[in-house]
């Protein structure tokens, strides 16, 4: 695939291309396990693949493509985060991240765009003020918001206002608690101790606290007793 430039008759060719990495089986697998989208518009690309492709892209001029791309297609829609992920410029960044998120219509698009910004590295600190303090309300917002401190943020320096941050949230969509539970027992492997205690003395709901027990209990970085002690603390 190569495009020196980006315009509504090579999309289409794009779009094509797209097709030819189809597989029904990734597709049919991805159709029962990703909600909210028309299995007509998923095409089955696996996201190895799409990463290639993204690499492509941003060898060309990769802002016209942005402008091109309609995020018709699940794995387009994909491809169009990973090429963001990769703006290096703060000010273009935050500008593509902010119209970004609010597109995020699933589980799948939101976590694989947020476990792949690289300008985060750059100043961990800065940018952590930065998402902690954007305005997030529909549930895949907030969700990538807590995936990108999973991904990033569970050090010393920030854990504590990871808690802070988890314990104002109000939205109680399913994503938003799963993506806590997820989180938090992330935190717990590297700060077990702070992590606990947050956690029982903590605003979460019902679900989200016995889901993040859960969690912690699956991992195989925690002994068979913790494990034990752990089921104790379910609400019933």
């Amino acid at each position: 695939m190569i495009f020196d430039s980006w315009n509504k008759d090579n999309y289409v060719e794009f779009i094509n291309y797209l097709k030819s990495y189809e597989d029904i089986k990734y597709k049919e697998f991805n159709s029962k396990l990703i909600p909210n989208i028309n299995k007509k518009y998923i095409i089955g690309i696996r996201i190895p693949i799409l990463r290639k492709i993204t690499k492509q892209i941003l060898k060309t001029d990769w802002k016209q493509f942005l402008n091109v791309c309609k995020n018709k297609y699940f794995e387009e829609k994909i491809i169009y985060g990973l090429v963001i992920s990769n703006i290096k410029d703060e000010k273009l960044f935050k500008n593509y991240f902010n119209k970004f998120i609010k597109k995020i219509d699933n589980w799948c698009t939101c976590d694989t765009f947020c476990n792949s910004i690289k300008i985060i590295n750059d100043n961990k600190s800065k940018y952590f003020n930065y998402f902690s303090n954007i305005n997030v309300n529909s549930e895949y917002e907030i969700r990538c918001i807590l995936v990108i401190f999973l991904n990033y943020y569970i050090e010393e320096e920030y854990i504590d206002r990871i808690f802070s941050y988890v314990d104002n949230i109000e939205n109680r969509k399913y994503y938003v608690q799963m993506a806590i539970a997820w989180l938090l027992s992330y935190c717990y492997i590297k700060f077990k101790d702070r992590t606990i205690k947050y956690i029982l003395n903590s605003n979460l709901d019902k679900f989200t606290f016995n889901k993040t027990i859960q969690k912690i209990i699956e991992s195989n970085r925690i002994t068979n007793k913790e494990k034990m002690n752990l089921k104790k603390l379910k609400r019933t």
